[in-house]
């Protein structure tokens, strides 16, 4: 029981360093390629997360959405508007200063809240999930819940497709009218 307390604390502690050290990356990270994989990272310490407080569909949730398809959407993104960005310009906020005065203010905010809050002690076997079967949950998808899972999913089809219209290269168009002019 002790042990298996203690390998409990031990993946939190890496599980924490993970995400908030993919966060600090992400936003430290000059390159934003690089901070795409950093969200990555950071997104599978919040998939851990849910694998320790033994939540199997909220990580596979976590892990296809997040990870599988936001993430990789984001590089796709990144990767087809590379061209329509300057080469010489510089990938630099000079107002970044105010964004660390915020978010170090943020954070005393939260510390100084969480030590004078009077935090109650639950029992532990009442914080647990409900045991739900992943065929109930299946069922319920193709059931009473199909509707607004496919109003959901053609939602993301047409972000996917307005994405990819608004990632289009420029130098496309001009081609296009001097073809059709026969100039």
């Amino acid at each position: 029981m002790i042990i298996e307390h203690a390998v409990q604390i031990f993946a939190f502690v890496i599980l924490t360093l993970m995400t908030l050290g993919g966060g600090l990356a992400v936003v430290t990270s000059r390159n934003l390629f690089h901070a795409a994989l950093f969200l990555i990272l950071s997104l599978a310490g919040a998939m851990g997360y849910y694998v320790l407080l033994d939540a199997g569909f909220l990580a596979v949730v976590q892990l296809l959405i997040y990870i599988g398809a936001i993430s990789i959407l984001i590089l796709f993104s990144i990767m087809l508007t590379r061209g329509l960005m300057m080469p010489g310009q510089v990938q630099r906020n000079e107002q970044w200063w105010i964004a660390a005065l915020v978010v170090f203010l943020t954070f005393v905010v939260l510390v100084v809240t969480m030590w004078q809050t009077v935090w109650p002690i639950a029992d532990t076997e009442a914080l647990r999930a409900p045991n739900i079967a992943i065929a109930q949950l299946g069922a319920a998808l193709v059931g009473p819940y199909a509707i607004p899972f496919e109003v959901i999913s053609a939602l993301l089809l047409v972000a996917l497709v307005g994405a990819i219209v608004l990632a289009r290269e420029e130098g496309n168009q001009p081609a296009r009218a001097d073809a059709e002019t026969g100039e």
